[in-house]
């Protein structure tokens, strides 16, 4: 594994330099004895001891020199984040108090903690599983309200729970299956097969519901796309700064000022966002808006959704005909700008055939509308997530597909009338993915890329 879990550990929890107070954590058997070597009263007298889950006042010494006013707190196993003994001092956040104060218990044989160890150590220890680890590194890089408050409940055990929901339905299943393996002169019962064929069709529709909830929770989680595509000067970058909230974009009468992507992340109705504003497509001699504009056609592939706006105050260019033909129909949204001016003219008929909104963004007309049409683009307006289990992460997905091939599997073969043993595999193959979903079954390697990816001090 990639930690040594003998080793007492230290870390800042916060970063130094950016506030009042810096909160560095030790976690290990040494941690307490270390820290009382060091911990002194405003008497200047060593503390003896701490009890646990009090706050102590005094000052972190280093040979007789003091080096800062701190308060400790001190967290006695198994009561503590990583069910360790736990010292958790809170300094001042100077850079150089806090550099100090490391190499105070460094000196002593203190390891510096590796990303994400505090939480590898919580949950080797168990007292979370692998999908509640993974829950906290995704509180911690939560980009709106909504990817946080689904980051809580994986947290509280939304998906934990629903895991193992599925993997007492396969045990159970399992378990009858293997006491006809015991006894292999009885043949599987007609109540038994029944019930047995009942509880894995319940769970593959379970399964199946979950699956269903990941393109909304991988949005929740990272976020999507939104790319303004049209000709010069009808109003994208004007949309842009309109949903950003500020000028972010330069915006002139003169068509080609934009020429590069401008790229701004911003939440809207709870969901992050990345807005991505782009050159005017249009034949150019300039190298440069050229340039612009081939950047902006190579965005079309990865973007969501895609905004294709245009002028409706000015006569409908037949050459839009031609930019559409680049656009995905599930990914595309016709937006006709400027509705306000008293020459507006819809292009019914060369744009009914697409979903299609009036806006004015000067007067700020029919864009909540928009939002919302995009929200509708992504299967998102109807969503009722508050108490639901939404599937956000791609590697919980990837298992859970495979669980039900798996499942799917058994069901054919029991149909089938297959030897009991060759059921017993199948099962015992999706509780083994299940596994690695609440960390029973996480190769190594896994783990090692999971807890790599949060910082230090977590």
């Amino acid at each position: 594994m990639l930690f040594s879990e003998d080793d007492t550990i230290i870390a800042p929890l916060t970063a130094p330099g950016h506030g009042a107070v810096t909160i560095l954590r030790l976690s290990g058997s040494k941690s307490l004895d270390l820290v009382l070597t060091h911990f002194f009263n405003k008497s200047f007298n060593r503390f003896r001891s701490l009890l646990s889950h009090y706050f102590y006042y005094g000052f972190i010494c280093d040979e007789g020199v003091s080096i800062d006013e701190v308060m400790v707190v001190y967290m006695a196993s198994p009561k503590s984040y990583t069910r360790e003994d736990v010292v958790e001092i809170h300094c001042h956040s100077s850079v150089a108090v806090v550099r100090n104060i490391i190499d105070i218990f460094v000196r002593s044989g203190v390891r510096i903690a590796e990303p994400g160890e505090f939480t590898y150590r919580a949950f080797k220890n168990g007292r979370i599983d692998l999908s509640h680890a993974e829950a906290i590194a995704d509180l911690i890089a939560a980009k709106s309200t909504m990817a946080s408050q689904l980051a809580l409940r994986q947290m509280k055990g939304a998906l934990s729970g629903r895991v193992y929901e599925f993997k007492d339905t396969i045990l159970s299943m399992l378990a009858l299956i293997e006491a006809y393996i015991d006894f292999p002169e009885e043949d599987i019962d007609k109540h038994h097969a029944l019930s047995i064929q009942r509880d894995c069709e319940l769970l593959l529709s379970k399964v199946e519901e979950t699956l269903s909830g990941y393109d909304e929770g991988k949005i929740l989680r990272e976020g999507f796309s939104l790319l303004i595509l049209g000709k010069p000067n009808v109003g994208k970058s004007s949309l842009l700064n309109l949903l950003v909230g500020e000028d972010r974009a330069i915006v002139t009468n003169i068509p080609g000022t934009t020429r590069d992507i401008i790229q701004e992340t911003i939440t809207l109705h709870g969901y992050p966002i990345t807005v991505i504003d782009t050159a005017g497509i249009r034949d150019s001699d300039d190298p440069i808006e050229q340039d612009g504009v081939s950047r902006a056609k190579n965005q079309i592939g990865s973007a969501d959704v895609i905004l294709y706006m245009v002028d409706g105050s000015q006569p409908f260019d037949i050459s839009i005909v031609q930019d559409i033909k680049l656009l995905p129909a599930d990914r595309f949204i016709f937006v006709v700008n400027k509705c306000d001016k008293p020459d507006f003219d819809f292009p019914e008929s060369q744009i009914s055939n697409f979903i299609n909104f009036s806006i004015s963004v000067k007067e700020n007309t029919g864009v909540e509308q928009l939002i919302n049409g995009i929200l509708d683009k992504l299967n998102l307006n109807s969503r009722h997530h508050d108490e639901s289990v939404v599937l956000s992460d791609r590697r919980h997905k990837d298992i859970l597909v495979r669980c039900h091939a798996f499942l799917k599997d058994f069901i054919e073969a029991f149909e089938s009338g297959h030897s009991d043993e060759f059921l017993a595999l199948h099962l015992r193959e999706a509780l083994q993915a299940l596994g690695e979903i609440t960390g029973e079954t996480t190769p190594d390697d896994i783990l090692n890329d999971i807890f790599g990816r949060f910082c230090i001090g977590k």
